[in-house]
């Protein structure tokens, strides 16, 4: 594979913007979807076309350090972080698939509330994705997206404590919430782990 040797910092720094907003497009679309359910307007084939469209863009940051000499950072955080992300929109979109297979009668409130913290994780981790070349007023960002991610923990324990004590709530529903809220946490944790290589990243190369 050719190499070259100009750099091409702004490729790199494009797409992870590129990737940012689509995470956040993501999530405003799952939370458009639960907040409907089952009368949603958002078919999930939409949440699933923004899930091809970030795997196209980590490729596209893929190629890109697979093809560059220089890289504006190191390949493993680049590597790890495009990662991160696509993992935000992976369990958004399987969060989202799992609505739809368990045909849920109705949205749980702790499950749209998830879904807003989504809403606000992404948009801070979309606004540090678009500032990365500067490597500073970041952390503001960074803070804020683990906050959001402690309260998703904290809602998530909450609403399978809930579950498992109303006593008219079959053992289906429970595992089917379970694995829907479980989903909605992991992509939360994607949205920390992002934010913690971003962080990294700035140590390294500030």
């Amino acid at each position: 594979m050719r190499m070259s040797l100009v750099p091409r910092r702004a490729d790199f720094f494009g797409v992870f913007a590129e990737l940012g907003r689509n995470a956040h497009a993501t999530a405003l679309l799952v939370e458009e979807r639960f907040r409907g359910f089952p009368d949603a307007s958002v078919d999930h084939d939409k949440v699933k076309d923004l899930e091809h469209e970030g795997d196209r863009l980590t490729a596209e940051l893929y190629q890109l350090m697979n093809t560059q000499y220089i890289t504006p950072f190191d390949r493993e955080d680049i590597h790890d972080l495009a990662r991160a992300i696509d993992d935000v929109v992976d369990h958004l979109e399987h969060a989202s698939d799992l609505l739809g297979l368990y045909r849920v009668e109705a949205t749980m409130d702790q499950a749209l509330e998830q879904c807003r913290l989504l809403v606000g994780a992404t948009e801070h981790l979309s606004a540090a994705l678009g500032n990365l070349r500067h490597l500073s007023g970041l952390q503001r960002h960074l803070a804020a997206i683990k906050t959001r991610e402690d309260d998703g923990d904290r809602i998530a324990r909450d609403a399978v404590a809930a579950l498992f004590e109303d006593d008219d709530i079959s053992p289906r529903l429970i595992i089917q919430w379970k694995d829907i809220f479980g989903a909605l946490e992991d992509s939360l944790d994607a949205c920390d782990t992002a934010g913690h290589l971003i962080g990294n990243i700035i140590v390294k190369n500030a």
